[in-house]
This record gives C-alpha cells, sequence and structure tokens, in this order.
C-alpha cells in the first residue's frame, strides 16, 4: 500500500483529481511540477520534481527538512535543531530530520507564465502518517473541522492591496546578499492620489495586465482589479470561495503575483507600509460568513427587518470583537504592519464594530433577506499567513456563539468610541496572546508557544539594530 492508503489520507474527490492530474500531465506534456508547502509565514516553500517522479510521489510523499519551520522571517532558523527535541519538544523535530509533503491533488494548477510546469500545494506529516502539528495548513484543516461537526461551512472573500514598483536595481552582488538581502531599488509606476479614477486604471494597466491575465489563467476567482489611493498601490478583490479555498487562493496568489511581476521587470511586495516618500500602508479585508451545509442558506442573514445581523450572526461578530487584541499576531504578523492602525485613516485602530462604516474594525454589510450578508474584517495586512488568519476568526467566532456574546451597538463615530484599542507593536500583540488564555486552549500550548518564539526572535532582532530615528535624535544631540 502507498503512504497515502495506508493513512487514509485521501478522500474520494483527492482521488479523482488524482488522476486527472496524472492524465493532464501527459497529455500537457509537463517536464516539472513544484511541490510547496506554506510555512508558518503563509510563503510557499518545496521542490520542484521533474513530471514522472512528481507523479510517483503523489501517493508516497516528498520528503523535505523540518528546519524549515524554525525559520523566522529572514529565513534564519531561530530554534536549536540539534538539540533534544530540536527545540519543539518533539523528537521527530531532531537534527533538521525529515517529514513527507503530501500532495493535495485538488489544488494542481498548470503555471502560465512558466513553460511546462505544474504546481502542487501540499500537506505535511511525519512517517507515522499524522499531520505535523506546526504546519498551518493542517491546523486550519483541523479548525475546519469544528466548523463541519456543526453543520456549517467557512466562506471567504478577499480584498488585497498591494504595491508594484519598477524594478530599477535588484541588488545583486555579493556584498548584496545576506539573512535578509539588501532589498532592491525602485520607483514608482503611477503616482497615486487619484483614487479610484480611470485615468489613474489606465495608466497601470499595462503593468498590471499580465498579472491579471495569469492570475485568471491560473483559476483563481478573481473579480476585479482597482486603483488604490496610494502611489503605486493596487488592489484585486476575489469572489467568496469555502473551506481551504480562500485560504490556499490567498497563498497562491501572492506567490504568483511575485514571480509574475519579477519576469516583468518590477517589483511586487506585500510588505503593508514600505519606507517610501508618499506610500501609503496596505491592507486585507477577510469578507466572511458562514452558510449551513444541509440547506446552503447564510446563516449571518437576518430575518427580522431592521436587523443587520441574525443572533448567530451577531454572537459570531461579538467573538471576533472579544479575541481581536490576542488575534492580532495572527492577522497582522509583522513589526511593519502595526504602522498602518492609526486614527482617521481608512484603518481600524481599535475592537469595535459598524453598519457599513469604513473606520470601524469590523464592518457590517447587508441586512434581512439579503443572502449576501457578511462581516468585513478590515484589520489584516497582506503578509498575514492566510491559514492562521483564517482560523482565528473561525475560533473567535465559535467563541461567541458558544458563549452567546453580544456586540454591543454599532459605532458610528469609529475613532471616537470607547473600546479596546488594537496592540501598536507585534511585542504588544505578543503580550496580548499571552493575556488571553483562549488560543492557548483552541490550537493548543504547543502551537502558541511555538508561534510566540518565531515572533519574539524577529522583534529581538529589530530590537537589537540602530534605528534611523536613533541616529538622528541622539546622535549629534549627545
Amino acid at each position: 500500500m502507498s503512504f497515502v492508503e495506508r493513512h487514509g489520507l485521501w478522500s474520494d474527490e483527492q482521488k479523482e483529481a488524482a488522476n486527472r492530474l496524472r492524465r493532464i500531465v501527459e497529455e500537457k506534456n509537463l517536464e516539472v511540477i513544484r511541490l510547496s508547502f506554506p510555512d508558518q509565514h503563509g510563503i510557499l516553500r518545496g521542490k520542484t520534481l521533474i513530471a514522472s517522479e512528481a507523479v510517483r510521489a503523489l501517493e508516497g510523499g516528498c520528503s523535505i527538512t523540518t528546519s524549515l519551520l524554525a525559520k523566522d522571517t529572514s529565513h534564519k532558523t531561530v530554534f536549536p535543531v540539534f538539540s533534544a527535541g530540536g527545540g519543539f519538544g518533539m523528537k521527530e523535530m531532531e537534527g533538521a530530520a525529515d517529514v513527507l509533503m503530501v500532495a493535495d491533488p485538488t489544488t494542481f494548477r498548470v503555471l502560465p507564465w512558466a513553460e511546462n510546469t505544474g504546481w502542487l500545494l501540499c500537506d505535511l506529516h511525519f512517517s507515522d502518517g499524522r499531520p505535523v502539528p506546526f504546519a498551518t495548513r493542517n491546523l486550519y484543516r483541523k479548525v475546519l473541522d469544528q466548523l463541519t461537526s456543526r453543520g456549517y461551512d467557512f466562506v471567504a472573500g478577499l480584498e488585497v492591496e498591494f504595491h508594484l514598483f519598477k524594478l530599477n536595481d535588484a541588488h545583486m552582488a555579493p556584498e548584496d546578499a545576506g539573512q535578509p538581502g539588501r532589498p532592491p531599488d525602485v520607483s514608482l509606476l503611477w503616482h497615486g492620489y487619484q483614487y479610484l479614477s480611470e485615468q489613474r486604471y489606465d495608466l497601470m494597466e499595462p503593468a498590471l495586465e499580465s498579472i491579471r491575465r495569469d492570475i485568471i489563467a491560473l483559476g483563481l476567482p478573481l473579480r476585479s482589479v482597482e486603483v488604490e489611493f496610494g502611489p503605486s498601490q493596487c488592489e484585486f478583490t476575489f469572489a467568496p470561495t469555502t473551506g481551504l479555498a480562500p485560504a490556499d487562493t490567498m497563498v497562491l496568489f501572492r506567490s504568483a503575483v511575485k514571480q509574475i511581476a519579477r519576469r516583468h521587470g518590477t517589483h511586487a511586495t506585500f510588505m503593508c507600509r514600505p519606507k517610501l516618500l508618499n506610500v501609503f500602508a496596505s491592507g486585507w479585508h477577510l469578507h466572511q460568513s458562514l452558510v449551513s451545509r444541509a440547506g446552503g442558506e447564510n446563516v449571518f442573514m437576518a430575518k427580522e427587518t431592521g436587523e443587520p445581523l441574525s443572533p448567530l450572526g451577531r454572537a459570531w461578530l461579538a467573538g471576533l470583537i472579544e479575541h481581536a487584541r490576542a488575534s492580532t499576531v495572527f492577522t497582522t504578523p509583522t513589526i511593519n504592519g502595526y504602522k498602518r492602525y492609526r486614527s482617521y485613516s481608512l484603518a481600524p485602530d481599535r475592537a469595535i464594530w459598524g453598519r457599513d462604516n469604513r473606520g470601524v474594525m469590523i464592518r457590517v454589510l447587508g441586512g434581512a433577506g439579503d443572502s449576501a450578508t457578511r462581516l468585513e474584517n478590515r484589520i489584516g495586512e497582506p503578509a498575514a499567513n492566510p491559514y492562521l488568519y483564517m482560523a482565528s476568526q473561525i475560533l473567535s467566532g465559535l467563541d461567541g456563539v458558544d458563549r452567546k456574546l453580544d456586540p454591543g451597538p454599532s459605532a458610528d463615530t469609529p475613532y471616537e468610541t470607547k473600546a479596546a484599542l488594537l496592540p501598536k507593536s507585534l511585542r504588544e500583540a505578543v503580550f496580548a496572546l499571552d493575556d488571553d488564555p483562549f488560543f492557548r486552549q483552541a490550537l493548543g500550548p504547543e502551537f502558541v508557544d511555538y508561534y510566540v518564539h518565531i515572533k519574539n526572535a524577529e522583534i529581538e532582532r529589530f530590537q537589537a539594530e540602530v534605528s534611523d530615528w536613533e541616529q538622528r535624535e541622539y546622535f549629534e544631540m549627545f
């Protein structure tokens, strides 16, 4: 028996998808297939196999080192992987040992920008078939299973802002390498400020054309391409999808955009607030609702006239607000992302909700009889790991439902309403997570400790560096 058969890792849908994959590889004469898994930061890592080898590895898995799970955002290993337990407290993680990437055949795609190349998302498993507990796609799948057991599906639509710059100098001299290396030198492709203007869109369209076409060819549910307010800033929106699909869409989209852009002489970044003059922060708004698995109806939809949400929807909303501070470490996981939380900026600065108000954290859209009723959480940054972002939403929402929490009244003056302020820094977000035992119980103490360790490693590197501000402030004065 194969590894997949022995451990019962594929559903009937995945088995059918594997058969289709084999036919497509042969019909299209694919030469290589990229096997990738989303790491703790939501970055794709993996191996490229010759197509025939990839097909053979479908049911047997492909080995990959566990040290990839030990890295921070500079790609530095921040766990003592050669100590007992590898720093994870698990024998299986010692010595940068291998685990298996097992393909999810339902994610298979043919890349439109790389010749004769296929693409597969994978899940990580130990040699005995157990899911690796630090792999975030595995974690999100377990959270979705909780919803399934209650008779619901999670539906999410994406609004993702990012910047696209002209690449002037990639800085590829040996002295530019490092962990991290020297960032590229870029310039603007359009000035911005003319928010949603036809003229600005036409100016940016040639640079975005290849991205738009390849994203559609990739099969991602692209809905719109928009000019954002800032220079060289745009927004792509995606139709709502269910379960794993919206999170997979996000990791594929980010990776695809960066690859396509580089091939066309541009640099795409999902960094929240690049350090460039006049550039504005980017956000990632997550539209979410629940549908009944039995009847397919939107269970957030109100039935009483004048109500924006059903009782279940209100409780879910209350759960998101209750755990907003603790969840920011998942929705805004970078040091840079907290520079977006500013008053009177179309970005949230406190845990509140409102009816169709873009200043609040959660914007409630819809009403009685509106099947498109949903919550738009505006808290996230585009660099967030989507599996953790969405898992935090589901767990928070379910806690609100279980405890029958009430979200309180709509906030009509979002930057003046008295409410819990969102963390001002990643360090404060980590403290907020430690102060709220909910996620430790919901995600497990092992995963929370693991994730906090990585975030603290990034914070400590940041605090060890002398900033431009410190140099200006103290160098001459003292």
